[in-house]
């Protein structure tokens, strides 16, 4: 069975940090890539990060780029998102999803439509 678990969220003041963490089981983690989406009240689901388990590339959208960092931990099949400087426009109930991993996506952004397995989400609020 295949599992995605978010954990990590929480409420934080504008400034500071989460970690946030997708322990995932039930498939071959090297063939796929974990993405991070977020997704607002009223918004569509966007995609703020990706990481490839099988050559590590990453991809991050502009508004988290430098904010941001995904890592990977292949031997414990769990990918990490730390969130430095939050901001109050980062509040969102995030989710993270695995997709089969191609080359041709390197440099692309993630979409919603590529991955085939999804978390629970988990909710990250930012306050002013």
């Amino acid at each position: 069975e295949v599992q995605l678990q978010a954990s990590g969220g929480g409420l934080v003041q504008a400034g500071g940090s989460l970690r946030l963490s997708c322990a995932a089981s039930g498939f071959t983690f090297d063939d796929y890539a974990i993405g991070w989406f977020r997704q607002a009240p009223g918004k569509e689901r966007e995609g703020v990060s990706r990481i490839s388990s099988s050559d590590g590339s990453t991809y991050y959208a502009d508004s988290v780029k430098g904010r941001f960092t995904i890592s990977s931990d292949n031997a414990k099949n769990t990918v990490y998102l730390q969130m430095n400087s939050l901001k109050p426009e980062d509040t969102a109930v995030y989710y993270c999803a695995a997709g089969l991993w191609y080359s041709d996506y390197v440099g692309q952004p993630p979409h919603v439509y590529e991955y085939h397995y999804w978390g629970q989400g988990t909710q990250v609020t930012v306050s002013s």
